[in-house]
């Protein structure tokens, strides 16, 4: 039996829990509807993000975020825990205090397209970064305020947070 390098080994567990996520979001369609479906997936995903935060702050040994350093720092090391190979998308700093990141392919996008509901999708991945900047307790505001899926509507997808940090 071959030993799994670690990356190899995330990248399997990343898929895995993709693959749970979407069973759970077609099933919750088939049985409840969109609307309940979207209302559903962003309630649970922001409530795993908040503690998910906690997990990994406890991991790393990061206490408390009071910088926009200390959150890039953070940033950083979050996304190299929880983002797969086959996630295709980009963040970067782009001015002080400000966090932005561009979804060029999103599988989400492609997932929900399959299952036929891509039209009236409420995107949850930004459902789990609000729950992991309000489990640490920061204070930002969301550019572009996003209803449905910006993949669809505009075939692209970004986000910019901005933080106020107090002195």
């Amino acid at each position: 039996m071959k030993t799994l390098e670690k990356d190899e080994l995330k990248e399997i567990l990343i898929k895995n829990w993709m693959t749970h996520d979407a069973m759970w979001f077609y099933h919750c369609l088939q049985e409840c509807g969109i609307d309940k479906t979207n209302k559903l997936n962003k309630a649970a995903v922001r409530a795993m993000g908040i503690i998910e935060i906690k997990r990994i702050q406890k991991a790393l040994g990061v206490d408390k975020v009071g910088t926009f350093e200390d959150f890039k720092s953070l940033n950083d090391a979050i996304w190299g825990i929880v983002k797969g190979e086959f996630m295709k998308f980009s963040y970067g700093y782009p001015a002080k205090n400000v966090f932005r990141g561009d979804f060029d392919k999103c599988f989400a996008y492609e997932g929900i397209k399959q299952l036929g509901a891509v039209g009236q999708y409420q995107w949850g991945i930004f459902e789990r970064i609000y729950g992991w900047l309000d489990g640490l307790g920061m204070k930002y505001s969301v550019s572009p305020q996003v209803n449905g899926c910006m993949m669809h509507t505009e075939g692209r997808c970004f986000i910019e947070i901005t933080f106020t940090f107090d002195k």
